[in-house]
C-alpha cells in the first residue's frame, strides 16, 4: 500500500515576485508543513521542487521474540537468587527440549535488592530479599510460542515482559519497500512537473533515513474460539519507507 504525502511546493528563486509570494503563502498557513525545510531549501539558487516518496510493505510473521522475568522475594539473598536460578535453569532446559538453540537464549544477569517496611514513627524493618532474572528468548518457529509460553509459567517464570513478532523476510520487505518509495517519488515530480509544464533536469539531492519494521507486540485473544492455542491471532509486520528527492528544473 502506498500513501501519498503533501509534496512541497515549487520556489523559484530567480522570480522577482518570490519574496512577496512567500509571505502571503507565510500568512494565509499554506507553508506550515514546509517549516521543516525552508533552511535547506533556502539555499537553492535555482528552479527546483522537492518530492517525498513514501511505501508501506505488510508481511506475515513467522517467528517471535520474547522477553519473560522471573521475580521472587525469600527471607534472605541467597535463598532469593537460589529461587530464581533454579526457574531459569527449569525454563532453559524446557527450551532446548522444545529445539530452541541455546544462540537464541540470553540471560540477563542476576538484580538482588533488600525489602523493607517502614512502620510509622519508626525505623525501618528489613523484610527479605528480592531477586530478578530476565531471559529473552527467540522463537524461529512461531507454531511453539504457545507452548513456550506455558513452559515459562509452569517453571515459576512469572513476568511477561513482551512478545515481538517478527519476519524473517524483513529484509526483502524493506528493499521492496524502499525500491516502491522511490518509485513514488518519481512519479510525483515528473506529474507535478508535466502538470507545471516543466521539464525535470535531473536528481540535486536525495535524503534519506532509514525506517524500522513495525512489529505487532503481544497478542490479543478471542474468546468465541474453543482451542486456546489457536485463540491467539497475529498481527502483520509492517515495513515502512520514505525518501525525500530534490529535483533540478529547466
Amino acid at each position: 500500500m502506498t500513501r501519498l504525502n503533501k509534496t512541497i511546493p515549487l520556489i523559484n528563486k530567480a522570480n522577482p515576485l518570490k519574496k512577496t509570494i512567500l509571505n502571503t503563502l507565510i500568512a494565509s498557513g499554506l507553508l506550515i508543513g514546509f517549516a521543516a525545510n525552508s533552511a535547506v531549501a533556502a539555499n537553492y539558487d535555482f528552479p527546483h521542487l522537492e518530492t517525498v516518496g513514501t511505501s508501506q510493505v505488510n508481511i506475515a510473521p513467522d517467528m517471535a521474540e520474547i522477553s519473560v522475568q522471573v521475580s521472587l522475594s525469600k527471607d534472605n539473598a541467597k535463598e532469593a537468587k537460589t529461587a530464581v536460578d533454579e526457574a531459569v535453569s527449569k525454563f532453559i532446559k524446557r527450551l532446548n527440549q522444545a529445539g530452541v538453540n541455546k544462540q537464541d537464549i540470553q540471560s540477563a544477569n542476576l538484580h538482588i535488592q533488600p525489602q523493607y517496611h517502614y512502620p510509622s514513627n519508626q525505623p525501618k524493618e528489613l523484610t527479605g530479599y528480592s531477586a530478578s532474572r530476565q531471559i529473552t528468548v527467540s522463537v524461529k518457529d512461531l507454531a511453539k510460542l504457545n507452548d513456550i509460553l506455558d513452559s515459562a509459567l509452569e517453571e515459576g517464570i512469572n513476568r511477561v515482559q513482551n512478545i515481538a513478532l517478527k519476519s524473517s523476510d524483513e529484509t526483502k520487505a524493506v528493499e521492496q519497500a524502499r525500491q516502491a518509495a522511490i518509485k513514488d517519488a518519481k512519479q510525483k515530480a515528473q506529474s507535478l512537473a508535466q502538470g507545471f509544464e516543466r521539464e525535470l533536469a535531473g536528481v540535486w539531492e536525495i535524503r534519506y533515513l532509514t525506517q524500522h519494521p513495525v512489529q505487532p507486540v503481544m497478542m490479543r485473544m478471542n474468546a468465541m474460539q474453543s482451542d486456546m492455542a489457536e485463540s491467539y491471532q497475529y498481527g502483520e509486520v509492517s515495513v515502512q519507507e520514505r525518501v525525500e528527492v530534490v529535483y533540478r528544473l529547466k
